[in-house]
């Protein structure tokens, strides 16, 4: 696929963001920027990557990130107004941020709580997103995002439960990455700025009734692989306003904050 056009990313996002670099090659661009953020990195700082070698998703997991055929990107944010506790809730900003994206790129999406994006009649993996707190004097987090746009090489790992992976190009959808970024950081730039607006109230804001509204775990049975190794299974009724996902196991409600979700089956 063709390289990434950085004067034309520069050019249309430079206003909205305070500065846009890409590179050809780091180990990842989460990392760089949480490092860049304790060295005083400016509110909205972005760098994208053709190619990570060291990516980096939930738990710890590796991201499989080849050159030239996803978008590998980090944005690095300073809210100010909004709470600490509230930083979290950027993974459900992105999320929908994401569905906008494949919607302009011509692809059916949805997503699964708590912030990835499946896309096309088997609702494969498309896209995850990974915030991350910086330390300092001033707070900020970084919010990555891996998004699979050309078409994917064969050893791409599946993720929890066997979720297989597809991208844009195999389902159909918008190849040209830099048209791709341009719109995945507009639409994080809407409602990033929703959000922030609204003192990082997902419910004020009307984020969270947009992202109910594309969840696709609502309604399912659920596995739930917690951070503890604890395993939970119950339906998922409910995304609450700090972007807890609401699981009735055996008639008891239980509010999570984090964890692997797997859909057993749709409900009937």
């Amino acid at each position: 696929m063709a390289a990434l056009d950085a004067e034309a990313l520069r050019a249309a996002l430079v206003g909205p963001y305070a500065a846009l670099d890409v590179v050809g090659s780091t180990g990842s661009t989460n990392a760089d920027l949480v490092a860049a953020a304790t060295s005083g990195a400016p509110d909205r700082t972005v760098l994208i990557a053709e190619q990570q070698t060291a990516g980096r998703g939930r738990r710890a997991r590796d991201w499989v990130s080849p050159p030239a055929a996803g978008l590998y990107l980090s944005v690095l944010l300073r809210p100010a107004g909004v709470p600490t506790a509230r930083f979290g809730a950027l993974s459900l900003v992105a999320g929908v941020a994401l569905v906008r994206t494949a919607r302009h790129a011509g692809v059916v999406a949805s997503l699964k709580w708590p912030n990835d994006l499946l896309a096309g009649a088997s609702a494969a993996k498309c896209a995850g997103v990974l915030a991350e707190a910086s330390a300092g004097d001033a707070p900020a987090v970084v919010v990555g995002i891996g998004l699979n746009v050309g078409a994917l090489p064969g050893e791409v790992p599946l993720g929890p439960g066997g979720l297989p992976a597809t991208s844009f190009a195999q389902e159909g959808g918008l190849t040209d990455r830099t048209e791709v970024a341009i719109a995945l950081l507009r639409a994080f730039d809407e409602a990033e700025r929703s959000w922030r607006g609204a003192q990082g109230d997902l419910a004020t804001s009307g984020l969270l009734a947009e992202y109910r509204s594309n969840c696709a775990t609502l309604g399912q049975r659920v596995r739930v692989e917690l951070p503890n190794g604890v395993n939970l299974q119950g339906l998922a009724t409910d995304i609450d306003a700090d972007g807890q996902l609401v699981v009735d196991v055996g008639g008891t409600a239980r509010t999570l904050s984090a964890g692997d979700v797997v859909h057993v089956r749709p409900s009937s």
